[in-house]
């Protein structure tokens, strides 16, 4: 197993759609197995989709573990959003968007979710509160989006100002 790098916005491969697992082969085991390697040793780190990090053509994999001990993990392949139910509206940050960003985003509170889980068995899910926002946002990301995208006009500018200040006073 290794680390793989996060990428941080505003790299453009952040925006690449995750390719469908036809098959669960050695080569995609060994990137579930990297990318849990990746969520268990960056702090703070509670799910991963492979379009954020440092893959040349990311597959359609998310890895999450929202356990305080880091012992829950799940793997969702090819995973689809089948149902949704209510609303909440919560903070939210992100791996891949630096420098201690969190904004409320809206999303759906309880969801349903199918996909293939790391073996290649087909699963379905029934997921709400945090776990169903986690998997949202997971989703967004293997569709090129990221949570800032769903914020307003005006709260997208204030964080990308903030953020070319946190670039050029690094490069300094």
């Amino acid at each position: 197993m290794a680390m793989v790098k996060i990428l941080q916005y505003p790299n453009l491969r952040l925006r690449k759609k995750g390719k469908k697992v036809e098959a669960i082969t050695p080569e995609i085991t060994q990137i579930i197995d990297d990318m849990f390697e990746t969520l268990y040793n960056t702090d703070n780190c509670a799910a991963l989709a492979a379009t954020q990090l440092d893959f040349a053509d990311p597959y359609h994999i998310t890895v999450i573990d929202i356990s305080p001990e880091k012992s829950n993990p799940i793997c969702l392949v090819n995973a689809e959003i089948i149902e949704r139910k209510g609303e909440q509206y919560e903070q939210e940050g992100c791996m891949s968007v630096p420098g201690g960003t969190y904004e409320k985003v809206k999303r759906d509170n309880k969801i349903k979710v199918r996909a293939l889980d790391q073996k290649g068995e087909p699963i379905e899910r029934e997921e709400e509160g945090y776990m169903a926002k986690c998997i949202q946002h997971e989703l967004d990301h293997l569709d090129g989006k990221l949570f800032i995208d769903r914020l307003s006009g005006l709260k997208r500018r204030r964080i990308d100002t903030r953020l070319t200040k946190l670039r050029k006073a690094k490069a300094s």
